[in-house]
């Protein structure tokens, strides 16, 4: 009769916990800078993607956290990895970062080198992956919206954009194109070319339409 109790017990603690886990949502956190920042605002794009999951009506299996910092650059995501991401435990984690690393080589003659991106962006991956967490990484999208490849800082932005295509196939993580896709927007939507406006307010903080698109390919990556 004990071992007969016994054995309903474990039975009914497993189907419990086996329904815990079901019913446990998807945790996902969006880590970046200012872009991901205003990502939780009204049109921001974290806040794009929760209103999409909920016309799908799929809300309640991911919980979607915004980790941005504004003016962070990919060593600032390596440095505050175990406060703001790893202690939180999360399923997933959408690295969003770069603009600032090349922006800032001109706007405060600061930026972030080629080698020591790759390096600090490589240390971030690992250690998510060791942790099992998830790991997508995204291009950083434009720092102006010029359609002819004459915004200053186009060169830099296409290299490090490569680097992290590379280094998202070498680790096996998906990939948001937002380079890609936000050039082509533009190059079809920006006739007059126009430094801003198209997909951003000042060049490279997102408008709604921009927040929006980056909100639905970021969702294409979560949600198969």
């Amino acid at each position: 009769m004990k071992n007969t109790l016994k054995s309903l017990t474990l039975i009914l603690l497993s189907l419990l916990m086996f329904s815990l886990t079901q019913d446990k949502p998807t945790k996902i956190i969006l880590f970046g800078d200012s872009i991901t920042q205003a990502g939780v605002g009204p049109t921001g794009y974290i806040t794009k993607m929760k209103e999409t999951l909920e016309k799908q009506g799929i809300k309640d299996k991911y919980q979607l956290i915004g980790a941005g910092i504004g003016g962070n650059k990919v060593y600032d995501l390596f440095l505050r990895m175990e406060d703001d991401v790893l202690n939180q435990n999360p399923d997933v984690v959408v690295i969003y970062i770069g603009v600032n690393d090349v922006w800032h080589k001109s706007s405060h003659g600061t930026g972030t080198d080629a080698d020591k991106f790759t390096g600090f962006y490589t240390a971030i991956i690992k250690k998510l992956q060791s942790k099992g967490i998830k790991v997508i990484c995204c291009t950083p999208a434009v720092i102006g919206e010029r359609n002819d490849n004459s915004n200053s800082q186009d060169g830099d932005l296409n290299h490090y954009s490569n680097l992290i295509r590379n280094i998202a196939s070498k680790f096996d993580c998906p990939l948001v194109d937002l380079r890609k896709e936000f050039t082509a927007y533009i190059i079809k939507n920006n006739p007059q070319n126009r430094e801003s406006g198209i997909l951003t307010t000042d060049r490279v903080h997102l408008n709604e339409t921009g927040n929006q698109m980056v909100g639905d390919l970021i969702l294409k990556a979560i949600v198969k």
